[in-house]
């Protein structure tokens, strides 16, 4: 299939939004899904870039090969670039419990947003409350779980951090939105940086493992393993990012598990 052919494909697929409330403006940079997989996994992401106008040419730019399903501008106005039922280039070398083609089985949503250009600023409530609709007919369209809404710098930890530190993921959770808990308070005790190594390490790897994170159980506080408590943090303890592994992290990480084991076994 040529370009033109993608294109003439993509305008096809987008006569009718898949959510109501979207206008249509297409992109041509997507594909099918593979292997039968449909959505499970939605990821939010920012778009990083100094204009809307920006991210949308970059999001239709055949050389750039980017895409995703939807664009929420900062006045709440909701764009559907890409269909439901394909694939959008959103998520890129990622991995979530195991999942390593985030891609076919996920939806992925572009929030417009400078984020480090200008120091993480907050997302507008109109912007929010948009991002909030969206997602809530999403995940009730497909089923998609609370703990599998997650940020782009969960699923690409050592590669991305979007939507940052400042996005509201608490209000998402107020709302039905998203896996949370309280984070634990910021205190002192006992806790694990660079260099540290043993079964207490190996322990805290596990955990992330088992939330979802794509980490190497080794027993080694590494490079990689101080980056992932840096995205966990990012999502969950959004007042100090630091990748230590402190009591605040670590119970706030146990946390959000109990509530899942405690969700699957009254389900």
């Amino acid at each position: 299939m040529t370009m033109q052919d993608n294109q003439i494909a993509t305008r096809a697929l987008l006569s009718k939004a898949d959510y109501t409330d979207a206008i249509i403006d297409a992109s041509a940079n997507f594909g099918p899904r593979k292997d039968g997989k449909t959505p499970r996994f939605l990821i939010l992401h920012y778009t990083g870039l100094a204009t809307a106008q920006e991210a949308l040419d970059i999001l239709k730019c055949p050389e750039r090969e980017v895409s995703a399903h939807y664009l929420v501008h900062e006045d709440g106005q909701v764009v559907q670039m890409v269909a439901e039922s394909e694939r959008a280039w959103h998520a890129g070398n990622s991995c979530w419990k195991g999942e390593r083609d985030i891609n076919s089985a996920s939806i992925g949503i572009e929030i417009v947003n400078p984020g480090v250009l200008e120091n993480f600023p907050p997302f507008p409530e109109k912007q929010i409350e948009s991002v909030i609709a969206l997602c809530r007919s999403i995940c009730e369209r497909y089923n998609i779980a609370p703990e599998h809404v997650l940020a782009h710098s969960d699923i690409a930890p050592e590669r991305k951090i979007d939507p940052g530190e400042s996005f509201p993921w608490k209000t998402l959770f107020e709302a039905g939105i998203g896996h949370w808990v309280e984070p634990a308070p910021i205190r002192g005790g006992r806790f694990f940086a660079m260099g540290d190594r043993g079964q207490p390490v190996e322990a805290l790897q596990s955990m992330l493992a088992m939330y979802g994170y794509d980490i190497m159980i080794n027993g080694e506080f590494n490079e990689q393993t101080k980056v992932v408590l840096s995205a966990f943090q990012r999502h969950f303890r959004q007042n100090q990012i630091d990748g230590v592994a402190d009591t605040s992290t670590i119970e706030t990480l146990h946390r959000l598990i109990s509530t899942i084991l405690r969700e699957s076994v009254t389900s």
